[in-house]
């Protein structure tokens, strides 16, 4: 399987981490939007700003909380300015607010000169990590492309692969006849979350749709109905 080489910051912001209700907002550093994120570990360690930078890694998003945005509260100017210019000397993608804090001054100045994206959420720390994860997850799971056919039998992910011509398609309308669910015919992507968990889905050009030797392309649920069909299905490998 193929795995993605990253995410750019800027797909974090609105789209999917809006329906996961993160609402990021950026405060500064727009001139990194396209910063690569490479890892879906989040890191999020107070000790950096204590001068113990060398423990964060490159390419994980960093995020600060409460405790974080009150240490650098309570620090002097010199002291707050350098304990923001090492947390941000590491290569992290952006650093993200949590908690709808408000960030110190200096730490703006900084993520903007340096051009580091800084987000900001008001959800609160512990579901914030979680929902970015998710989606971080997700977005670099390993991934192919594989040409078969994906059905939703009794709730089973079924691949149905074969040679070009073989009559996959057919064999995927009967089922569908039967009552069974199409997923993809032809073309279907299919991404890992686990060690034997994978997903399946089909390409937004070839939604719902068939190509059948002697008919050509049908609409499935124009067909058969929107219960017909489904945009994903979960399948299981291995014992």
């Amino acid at each position: 399987m193929r795995t993605p080489s990253g995410v750019a910051v800027r797909a974090l912001i609105g789209g999917r981490s809006d329906a996961l209700g993160l609402g990021l907002q950026l405060l500064a550093g727009r001139g990194g939007l396209d910063r690569i994120i490479t890892s879906p570990h989040i890191q999020k360690t107070g000790l950096a700003l204590a001068g113990f930078h060398a423990y964060l890694k490159a390419g994980r998003v960093l995020v600060f909380g409460e405790s974080e945005v009150r240490y650098l509260e309570g620090l002097e100017p010199v002291a707050l300015l350098e304990a923001t210019r090492l947390a941000l000397s590491v290569d992290v993608p952006c650093v993200l607010i949590t908690g709808g804090f408000r960030p110190a001054d200096a730490l703006v100045a900084e993520a903007e000169r340096v051009q580091v994206p800084l987000l900001q959420t008001s959800v609160g720390t512990p579901a914030a990590i979680a929902k970015i994860s998710s989606l971080l997850e997700d977005s670099l799971a390993e991934r192919e492309t594989i040409h078969a056919v994906l059905m939703d039998i009794l709730g089973l992910g079924v691949l149905i692969a074969g040679e070009s011509g073989i009559g996959k398609s057919e064999c995927a309308l009967d089922l569908i006849v039967r009552g069974h669910r199409l997923v993809a015919d032809d073309t279907v992507e299919v991404r890992r979350r686990a060690e034997t968990i994978l997903i399946g889905t089909c390409p937004e050009l070839t939604r719902h749709h068939m190509e059948l030797r002697g008919l050509g392309v049908i609409n499935v649920k124009d067909l058969f109905g929107i219960a017909s069909t489904r945009a994903s299905r979960r399948c299981r490998t291995g014992p």
